[in-house]
């Protein structure tokens, strides 16, 4: 399986966040913030945190290609790289949460995952803020630096707080502790393998978004589908995806969900 050293990854994301987007964060001009599309807000931190990821990680890779948010939002036709993929594809959030970032809040990271023969392999969620990684690979588990992270057991879903939006999933609501939504999937993912939330329910399934994340739940014992039951791929997708501690849990609570 083809793989890459996954401190010099770490190195890398947290050399760019330190360069290129730490620097920015709260004193961005107005000229530096536009909409890609209607509400889908862009930075100078955004575009040259992906061209600067781009560059080092094919240069540990050289016959990787790239995948990243903003490339794909310039020409959508980057994402046929992903479709019937063969060989080595990086797959880059450069900050995920540019809203929270766009407006000095916390709750923005960054997110790469390394795909192989259309499957995820690696992955890795940096939080720039508190200076952390979280990091899995197929087979070998998920960490924050030395931290082997394992999902919380399956309880009562009565006792469950998750990431969802209420206004369509009002019956899983009422059924729960708890929903919240942050604004970052990426802080939803690393609430997720550290215990601070037990589920998540996902529409937009924006491959950038969710290929290092599912990962990174897997490797640490949850369990995750889409919501017709079927795995999850590093691909666009159009299906609902859900994420619970277990097989038991996930059926409870896929029933509420109305798609």
């Amino acid at each position: 399986m083809q793989s890459v050293d996954p401190q010099a990854v770490s190195a890398i994301i947290r050399q760019v966040a330190e360069e290129v987007i730490l620097p920015r964060f709260q004193r961005l001009s107005s000229a530096e913030v536009t909409e890609k599309s209607p509400g889908q807000l862009v930075t100078v931190a955004d575009t040259e945190a992906e061209r600067q990821l781009s560059r080092h990680l094919v240069g540990l890779l050289p016959s990787s290609r790239v995948v990243g948010e903003e490339g794909a939002a310039a020409d959508p036709s980057v994402l046929d790289r992903l479709v019937g993929a063969d060989g080595a594809v990086w797959i880059l959030d450069p900050i995920d949460g540019t809203t929270n970032f766009a407006n000095g809040r916390k709750g923005f990271a960054v997110i790469v995952a390394l795909v192989v023969e259309g499957r995820t392999v690696q992955g890795w969620i940096h939080d720039p803020l508190a200076n952390r990684t979280a990091i899995a690979a197929l087979g070998e588990g998920s960490w924050v630096d030395d931290r082997r992270l394992t999902v919380p057991p399956e309880g009562p879903i009565a006792a469950m707080i998750g990431s969802a939006g209420w206004r369509r999933n009002e019956r899983l609501g009422k059924a729960v502790a708890k929903m919240v939504r942050q604004g970052c999937v990426a802080h939803d993912y690393l609430d997720l393998i550290e215990g601070r939330l037990q589920f998540a329910h996902f529409r937009r399934l924006h491959p950038w978004d969710h290929a290092a994340g599912v990962l990174l739940h897997q490797e640490a014992g949850g369990y995750g589908a889409l919501i017709d039951g079927t795995p999850y791929r590093p691909v666009p997708l159009h299906n609902g995806l859900l994420l619970a501690p277990g097989r038991a849990s996930w059926e409870q609570l896929a029933s509420l969900i109305g798609e």
